[in-house]
Order: structure tokens, then sequence, then C-alpha cells
């Protein structure tokens, strides 16, 4: 019974993921904004040269954005003095990050194409095009969701599946969200570009026994059992900033940074995927680019839901004239 019912909720989420998709296309801007993609496409390409780590972060923008219901863009908006947003909360603070980048090209595009380009298709396409700027695949990017009016940062942590957590947990949150067993290693492959904390890795390298130990007395030099939490390592030590299959070789090689990413060895019809993967990196990139058109497909807002805002920090009806000139200076400021 229990097994019907979950068969039953996997199978409408397939359907909602499917429909959503209907209502999204490839050319939604061909005419309202057609410079639309290559804007985007020049401001990260420029900020993944200027810091290579920056194609990870907007990638996980786009994950976290998604993953809290659904590719809205609500990971965006700033807390106020009577709205509250998702930055904060446990699982985005000191996790997320990119946002300078998002509101250079919101900047960009309000010139080009005022009220136009939404915030949650900003980030859909900026994270395609990191991935590219990386040396990984691309694929086409279906387009016209429009901006939450809304954040729920009491569901941030019920959605988005910490790195401390062990494999099968970590499975569950995807499945939620329709994903397939495989589709989830295939998303788990983006840990061959990025970097984490000591304090997401540090009892790994410390206690755990299914780990290279050359490979943990190299990150031990950074990461002392105490103090050092922000230092960072990358998750794959072999290529750090290109977009390959080094992630599922390094797992074969017990050199796997996080727990979750390790344990993936350990079950037999995930190692199989594993082992397809490091030995043929076209497969990976051809996976992971049809489960990324389908994690962007997760519940948009289409039609008249929602809005396009002016500013992605905030929504339209919170921006006056003298914040929208404040914001402005900030933002010159801050690239100056």
């Amino acid at each position: 019974m229990a097994s019907n019912k979950f068969k039953f909720l996997f199978g409408l989420i397939l359907l909602l993921i499917a429909t959503a998709s209907a209502q999204l296309s490839s050319d939604f801007y061909a005419t309202t904004c057609p410079s639309a993609l290559a804007t985007i496409k020049s401001a990260v390409a420029s900020a993944v040269k200027k810091e290579a780590r920056m194609g990870a972060s907007l990638l996980r923008l786009h994950f976290h954005d998604c993953f809290v219901n659904g590719c809205d863009a609500s990971i965006l908006l700033d807390d106020t003095a009577n709205f509250t947003g998702e930055k904060n909360a446990a699982s985005n603070a000191n996790s997320v990050r990119g946002f300078a980048v998002i509101d250079i090209i919101k900047s960009q595009l309000e010139d080009l194409c005022p009220g136009v380009v939404s915030c949650a298709d900003i980030l859909a396409v900026a994270a395609r095009d990191s991935i590219v700027a990386l040396g990984g695949p691309s694929w086409t990017v279906l387009l016209g969701r429009r901006d939450s009016t809304t954040a729920s940062p009491s569901a941030v942590d019920s959605n988005i599946p910490s790195p401390l957590r062990s494999l099968i947990p970590q499975l569950y949150f995807f499945t939620n969200k329709g994903f397939t067993a495989k589709e989830t290693i295939t998303l788990l492959g983006s840990h061959t570009i990025g970097q984490a904390r000591c304090t997401m890795f540090r009892s790994r390298i410390y206690n755990d026994t299914n780990i290279d130990s050359t490979f943990a007395t190299s990150l031990r030099q950074n990461c002392p059992t105490t103090g050092g939490d922000n230092n960072l390592a990358p998750l794959d030590t072999t290529s750090p900033t290109s977009f390959d299959n080094a992630y599922f070789k390094n797992l074969l090689n017990e050199k796997g940074l996080l727990l979750v990413d390790q344990q993936l060895v350990n079950e037999p019809t995930i190692y199989s995927q594993i082992t397809e993967y490091s030995n043929n990196e076209e497969a990976f990139r051809t996976d992971f680019a049809n489960a990324m058109v389908k994690m962007g497909s997760l519940s948009p807002l289409t039609g008249s839901n929602g809005q396009i805002r002016k500013n992605c920090r905030r929504l339209n009806e919170q921006i006056s004239p003298s914040t929208r000139n404040v914001m402005k200076c900030q933002l010159l400021y801050s690239f100056s």
C-alpha cells in the first residue's frame, strides 16, 4: 500500500514537471529582449574569469532556489524590517553566494529591456552559462519563469540537503522532487567544481576510514581539529576549476571530500554508474544537461502569477525612487 502511494506521488511530481515545462519556451525573449541571453552569458563569463569558484556558486544559487517551492528567485530576496527572506536560513547561510553577479546582470537587462526578464530566468541561464564557462556541457534553457512575491525561510532546511547528511537521506531530498536515483547521482557530479568549508568535511578527514590517507593528511593542513571552520578545500582536488568527470574517478580512489560523495561507491547499483561516468565523460555530460533541464522546470511561476522584479533583492512594491537610487549607487560602488 505504501509502495503504491509512493509511486502515485512520484508520478504526480513528474506530471507537474512536464506541465511546467510545457508552459516555458526557449524563445520566450526572442522579440521582447533579443539580447538577453547574450547579456547574461557575457556577464557570467566575466565573473567566472575573475573568480572560477563563482561558476559553482551560481549553479548552487539556482539549485537552492529551485528546491524551495520551485524556481522562482525567492532566494534572492533580502531581509527587511517587515520581510524575512531565505538567505539567512541555516542551509543557505555561509553557503550561497554570487548575489552581486545577479545584481549586475539584472541591472544590465533593466537598461536594455525594463521589466521584461525575470530574476528566476536569470538564475537558470546563469547556471547553464557558468557550467559552460568551466568547460562543461550546454543545454537549452526553457524560459518564461516569473518571480515570487514571497519567501519561505522555514522551508529551506526541510528541502535543501545538508553536506553533513549521509547518502540515503540525501537521495530522499531529490526523490521528493521527482528525480530518479540516476539523475541524483548525475547532479551530485556537479561536485567536480566548487569548494567546501572545513566544518563540512572535518569529521571525515579525522574519523573516516574510507578515505585515502595521503588525501586526508593533505586536507588536515588547512582544516585543524579546532578553528579554521571557514577554510576552503576544493570538492575535486584533481581539476577543481574544470567541469569534467574527475569527481567520479576521485570517488573510486577514496578521494571524495564529503561523506555523502564517498558513500556513493558503497551502493552496488550506484557504483556501476560511478564507474560508467569515470570511464565515459560524454555520458556524464549528456545526462547532467538533461537533469539540469528537469531541475529548471521545478514548479515555476508562469502567466500572471508572481511578478517581474525590477531589482532581484526587492519586491516591486518595496522599491521607492529613493531606494532605487541608493541601490544603483551601491551596485556601482561594489564593482568600481
